[in-house]
């Protein structure tokens, strides 16, 4: 009697070397790490050892907060004050560069990062980026600023943007900006409408089959948002987390927002 095991393994490896096998691989999830690298109780977000990190563990975009000083530097940093790692109890928006440049982390020794450095950074290591724009108005010639060095590192075609109410129609058409659907519904009715304008981004809370599906029909990215701040309520985040990243896995979602506690379970 035939094992039918060893007879579908055997067809299996047959096809593979002729070219020919019908079983897809498994899937290559795409992570973006949250809030500037892999951050943990060792590094310090949006710095340079969470960068390289990052870069360790296979990440291929980094998500980096945007905030800009009191002397119009742009910069990488997620609050909008510098105590949380660096003890210097000032707000970004009322310090100078010359202020913050030499601080240091009680983690691991960075200092606060330019953006500019942050982006040469990823176009040497092959990364792409995920800004956070967390500045305030429109300040048109600094977001200009902000396109030219992203074309200076060749970022900008592939580059993700969380952006504001009052950038949103400055950046539209030059960046890829984040959406809910029924933002991207509104979009679509709108004169220049391009799918590739926009990316479908969501908490797994908010995210059905039915609006993967529909995305992927009208030619829109798709990233699902797993960050612990979703899970700030629950008695038992790792396992809610682990059990949100398996039903986007179900469901068709291949590109993540992360923080690193949860990249296990998307290898």
């Amino acid at each position: 009697m035939i094992d039918k095991r060893r007879y579908v393994l055997t067809v299996c490896f047959l096809l593979l070397v002729s070219g020919k096998c019908v079983y897809a691989q498994p899937a290559s999830y795409i992570l973006i790490a949250h809030r500037g690298g892999v951050v943990d109780s060792s590094y310090t977000e949006n710095g340079i050892p969470a960068l390289k990190k990052a870069l360790e563990e296979g990440y291929k975009m980094i998500e980096i907060d945007m905030r800009v000083t009191r002397d119009g530097v742009l910069i990488a940093n997620h609050d909008a004050d510098f105590k949380r790692f660096y003890g210097f109890d000032k707000k970004v928006v009322d310090a100078d560069w010359k202020e913050i440049k030499n601080l240091k982390s009680s983690l691991d020794g960075n200092s606060p990062q330019k953006l500019e450095d942050i982006l040469i950074f990823c176009r040497k290591n092959q990364l792409g980026v995920m800004l956070d724009n967390k500045i305030r108005g429109l300040d048109t010639v600094l977001f200009n600023r902000l396109l030219k060095m992203l074309d200076e590192n060749k970022l900008r075609r592939s580059a993700l943007t969380i952006g504001t109410d009052e950038s949103t129609e400055f950046f539209t058409g030059k960046l890829r900006l984040s959406c809910s659907r029924k933002q991207l519904e509104e979009n679509m009715r709108k004169p220049g409408f391009k799918p590739d304008h926009y990316f479908l981004f969501e908490r797994p809370a908010n995210l059905s089959s039915e609006d993967v599906a529909w995305a992927k029909e009208h030619g829109f990215m798709t990233v699902a948002a797993i960050n612990k701040f979703h899970y700030r309520k629950s008695t038992d985040f790792m396992a809610d987390a682990k059990r949100d990243c398996d039903r986007m896995k179900e469901i068709g979602v291949n590109n993540f927002q992360i923080d690193s506690e949860f990249q296990v379970f998307l290898k």
